[in-house]
């Protein structure tokens, strides 16, 4: 008896530490990780430092550059040799050690050393928007698999109430088939549909493992005790707080100002086209260490620096840099055609999803509807069934309709918060 009792008490401590494994995730909890998690946003963030490592290289090009180059050489005979009536030949250039180093600062280029670092930032900038359209796209795909999961708990529910339904259908036909009320046929009508909902049990449970094992391998966390924990909200005030202003929401939109940035690095684009025709001009220091043939008569020892000014005219690079730039204007021309095209499509397409929120709002509300009226006609046909009234085929129908309906409801419901989801992302909400 104490065994018996230690084992007992053995499986219900095991019992209580799985449940305490067991994590709830919210919907909030679930987008937290899969925005710290997933792989497509640490790319993006590693984007973002790229772009502004080249921000900083283009700084550079303001500072001078600086050059260092030394040299030694000894040969195996001289490699210059003089002819002297005092001492014959003499040679020259058997050793030596040269050293110089130069510094290079530009004073003028046309502009493009300003405007290279103005697209460095614009490549940051647009790296920062693209890793908001990253981010929205990982959020909106947490959901869709986060209510997808909801959606296949509801309808676990709503199938062990069509088991309960039927359960008791069973009873209530055993009872008239042992009376004699019945004949064999009706039970087995009632084994054929229970064997049906064990069917339909063993899809739904291996899906929703399935589904649970996709949110958390995309969340980065472990499938093992994972579950959700869905936050029971108000429909219709969800509705009516997400409804905004679609021309202000246009400026929000990342899609919307990365066409702006489209624009403004084709502006800058022209200007270093403008820039590369333009004079330069630069200052040039440069310092001049030689020994050459230390020990010998003909020694030479120098030690020297000079400053340079240099100004270049790219006279042959006018007749094609023209071209280059009406090349680049007309892409300008371009991105700003672009940008009034993509305007009016993202405003239809805000407007398009707040017509199909409206849609799956109204959808959810009449499934709501539904589901009453297919309660109370199982209800009735319950009641007819015992009353020898009704027939065990109507009663079964009933049951089914009622299953579809509360299916449906749960379709149109989790539909509705994708919508939901969708439109708040597109309006940057």
């Amino acid at each position: 008896m104490i065994r018996k009792n230690l084992i007992i008490a053995s499986i219900a401590c095991l019992i209580c530490v799985s449940i305490q494994a067991q994590e709830n995730y919210t919907l909030e909890r679930c987008k937290q990780l899969a925005l710290g998690n997933n792989v497509k946003v640490q790319n993006a963030q590693l984007s973002i430092e790229a772009a502004r490592q080249s921000k900083k290289e283009a700084l550079t090009q303001y500072f001078p550059s600086l050059s260092a180059t030394g040299m030694g050489f000894k040969a195996s005979k001289p490699m210059l040799s003089i002819d002297s009536e005092e001492e014959g030949p003499i040679g020259m250039l058997e050793k030596g050690m040269l050293g110089i180093v130069s510094a290079t600062q530009p004073i003028f280029s046309g502009g493009q050393i300003v405007n290279g670092n103005k697209l460095a930032k614009i490549g940051m900038e647009v790296s920062e928007l693209q890793k908001i359209m990253s981010d929205d796209e990982i959020l909106l795909t947490t959901e869709q698999y986060f209510w997808q999961i909801v959606a296949l708990k509801e309808k676990v529910k709503t199938l062990a109430e069509a088991e309960s339904l039927l359960n008791r259908a069973y009873a209530d036909v055993n009872n008239s088939y042992e009376a004699g009320l019945v004949n064999k046929n009706d039970l087995l009508k009632v084994e054929i549909k229970q064997n049906e909902l064990e069917s339909s049990k063993l899809k739904l449970f291996n899906g929703l493992k399935l589904a649970k094992m996709v949110l958390a391998q995309f969340i980065g966390v472990s499938a093992d005790g994972f579950d959700i924990d869905k936050t029971v909200a108000d429909n219709e005030a969800l509705l009516l707080a997400a409804r905004t202003d679609h021309q202000s929401a246009l400026l929000r939109r990342a899609e919307y100002q990365l066409l702006d940035k489209n624009i403004e690095a084709g502006k800058t684009q022209v200007r270093m086209e403008i820039g590369k025709n333009l004079p330069t001009v630069a200052l040039n220091a440069g310092w001049t260490y030689m020994n050459f043939d230390k020990g010998s008569s003909m020694a030479m020892k120098d030690n020297s620096w000079m400053g340079i000014a240099m100004v270049s005219i790219p006279i042959s690079n006018w007749w094609g840099g023209s071209h280059a730039i009406k090349r680049q204007k007309l892409q300008v021309r371009i991105a700003e055609n672009n940008k009034r095209d993509a305007q009016e499509l993202l405003l239809i397409q805000m407007q398009q999803l707040w017509n199909e929120v409206e849609e799956a709002y109204a959808q959810m509300q009449l499934a709501e509807k539904t589901i009453v009226s297919a309660l109370e006609n199982v209800r009735l046909n319950e009641d007819y069934y015992k009353a020898g009234t009704g027939l065990l085929i109507d009663l079964l129908d009933a049951q089914s309709s009622l299953q579809q309906t509360r299916d449906q409801y749960t379709e149109a419901s989790t539909g509705y918060q994708m919508k939901l989801s969708r439109y708040k992302q597109a309006t940057a909400q």
